[in-house]
């Protein structure tokens, strides 16, 4: 059994990247759903906004930075220290990196950021919380990773995004595989075209695998956060492996 079944609330969960956009929307739809969320990211203040938005004491606000181990531990730590234990890791948090870019001039800097923040930063969190769940009473837990359809098909001048997130989808793989013996599941979901501030620029015009730039559809955040929490609330003994959610009309299949 696992805290879904077992507790007056659904369960405990960290979101990382909750300061805003998809982050913000899912930490907000869980809080609403009774879940108590641990809201992680960088800047303190974006975090105090989404914890605004909960129930008294449903929330936690932990600046973290992910691409730092020490900072992770201490995410964890509190997490523990405030609800017990952690059920759910929604490990969002990352960045595209500069935008229309070349790859010959892309900088080495900008490379590794990426890099540290969508991958690397994901592994950590992903161990974290492998290692609490593990250990835990009852044990288990889910673990969400944000993929993008760019785990799929590149945009053009994304490099290191594109790249992190193949990356992303086999650190998935890995820990679902690894984490089958300890009642840990493990998902991704790969987002096309939420509406947030990060996806801004494809209402004004994105650039297109054929040298135009147009504008794109989008989706409401919102569809993707229930996304979320219906790949959250399921028994253990079931699992998302991966699920697409994106906007309608937009250039995926075949785009390119």
């Amino acid at each position: 059994m696992n805290t879904l079944e077992t507790g007056d609330r659904p369960g405990i969960a960290v979101v990382t990247g909750a300061g805003s956009g998809i982050g913000r929307a899912v930490a907000v739809e869980l809080l609403d759903a009774g879940w108590s969320v641990v809201l992680a990211g960088r800047r303190a203040e974006t975090l105090e906004e989404t914890a605004a938005l909960a129930p008294e004491g449903t929330s936690l606000a932990v600046r973290t930075d992910v691409s730092r181990p020490d900072d992770v531990a201490a995410l964890f730590a509190a997490a523990v220290g405030r609800f017990g234990r952690v059920d759910l890791l929604f490990n969002n948090a990352g960045t595209f990196g500069p935008g229309g870019v070349p790859v010959e001039e892309l900088p080495y800097e900008a490379w590794r950021h990426v890099v540290d923040t969508n991958l690397n930063g994901a592994f950590l969190c992903a161990q974290a919380a492998y290692r609490q769940m593990k250990e835990q009473t009852p044990r288990g837990g889910r673990i969400i990773n944000n993929g993008s359809v760019s785990a799929h098909a590149p945009r053009p001048h994304s490099v290191a995004y594109t790249a992190t997130k193949h990356a992303l989808t086999g650190l998935t793989k890995s820990l679902s595989l690894d984490g089958r013996a300890y009642g840990i599941a493990v998902g991704q979901i790969d987002i096309g075209n939420a509406a947030t501030d990060m996806t801004a620029r494809m209402r004004t015009g994105a650039l297109q695998a054929d040298g135009r730039t147009v504008p794109e559809p989008v989706m409401d955040v919102a569809d993707v956060a229930r996304t979320v929490r219906h790949m959250a609330e399921l028994p253990l003994e079931a699992n998302v492996q991966f699920a697409t959610v994106l906007a309608t009309a937009m250039p995926y299949v075949g785009r390119g």
